[in-house]
């Protein structure tokens, strides 16, 4: 079992680390526990500690109600974030893991299998970048191979079969862009998966978890109803990747952040998101039992709004959805 998992809809926060941008927090917490820690002997001990907390409230409301995109993408990566297994062992019962293509291997960037959520059997895939340095090179850091998509593959055409919902969990700075997963065809693997998940005749919602990054987060992203935690990014590249390709300059990735609008709120204003999952004050990894009750909440209504529709019904309000994505504005029409 999950260290993590002490019940239904339950995760234990581990111990705290801070971003650059979070050390005005990190002082004041730093000073109540030296206070706490003084001896009882000194009165006012517990009255600076009073002070100090208020004063923390107001600073975390101060901070984390005006975050930049570039400081979204901060929490979105942060290393103590809940993760796909953690949301797993937390939320459903039960779960089979499933390993391998059939054709190459077994990519353990990716995670899924048979699991039952709210008594519902259901299938469950996500990407999984794993906590320790071990476990991230174990996990290739959350960047699939193409035999990782054709697993996903796998697993959803079962899923059809047996007429179970897909969830999948969504979480990767992107597809591994290695010579090998070239060799392999990884652009092929995840071309293959956006059009088997446009046709697949059972429900699929997908949450975007953490980080979205690029194609490799689309091949588990072509879904009915795609969620986002509110600290997390969906986007067709990092900001990194953005200002090293226009400007050449390191320097300017808080500004390749802001124009990407790869932020929750930016993706609703466009439709390409229907639903923000609201995160506790400092991001999910502060509160990792609120988070989980919240995707749980968010995950239950939206598969039952989707378990009334038929099959015809389904595939064509999927089609609409993705079609209805983006403008085109009529040049030939505007004033000469």
């Amino acid at each position: 079992m999950n260290p993590l998992h002490t019940g239904p809809y339950r995760l234990i926060s581990p111990m705290r680390d801070y971003l650059d941008f979070e050390k005005p927090i990190r002082e004041i917490e730093e000073k109540i526990e030296k206070l706490s820690a003084a001896p009882a002997s000194k009165s006012n001990a517990q009255d600076e500690i009073r002070k100090l907390r208020t004063k923390l409230i107001q600073v975390e409301y101060e901070l984390y109600g005006k975050l930049s995109p570039w400081q979204r993408t901060q929490l979105a990566r942060h290393p103590q974030r809940p993760s796909t297994l953690d949301y797993i062992n937390a939320l459903c019962r039960d779960f089979l893991e499933l390993h391998g293509d059939r054709s190459f291997g077994d990519d353990r960037a990716i995670v899924g299998g048979f699991a039952r959520f709210n008594d519902q059997s259901i299938m469950i895939i996500g990407h999984q970048k794993g906590k320790t340095l071990k476990e991230r090179m174990q996990r290739n850091f959350g960047m699939p191979n193409p035999e990782g998509y054709r697993k996903a593959l796998r697993l959803m055409r079962m899923a059809e079969k047996f007429g179970r919902p897909v969830v999948t969990f969504i979480d990767t700075p992107g597809a591994y862009p290695g010579i090998g997963a070239e060799e392999r065809g990884q652009a092929e693997a995840i071309a293959h998966n956006l059009f088997v998940m446009s046709r697949l005749a059972v429900p699929i919602v997908s949450i975007v978890i953490g980080e979205g990054g690029s194609g490799g987060a689309l091949a588990l992203g072509v879904s009915d109803r795609v969620l986002m935690l509110e600290h997390g990014i969906y986007s067709v590249i990092s900001p990194e990747g953005c200002a090293a390709i226009l400007w050449d300059d390191p320097t300017k990735v808080p500004d390749a952040a802001a124009a990407l609008k790869m932020t929750a709120k930016d993706l609703v204003d466009l439709h390409i998101v229907d639903e923000v999952i609201p995160e506790p004050l400092g991001g999910a990894h502060r509160d990792p039992q609120a988070i989980t009750e919240r995707v749980a909440k968010s995950l239950t209504s939206q598969l039952a709004q989707l378990a009334d529709l038929s099959v015809p019904t389904l595939l064509t309000q999927r089609d609409e959805k993705y079609r209805a994505i983006g403008s085109v504005s009529n040049l030939s029409a505007a004033p000469q």
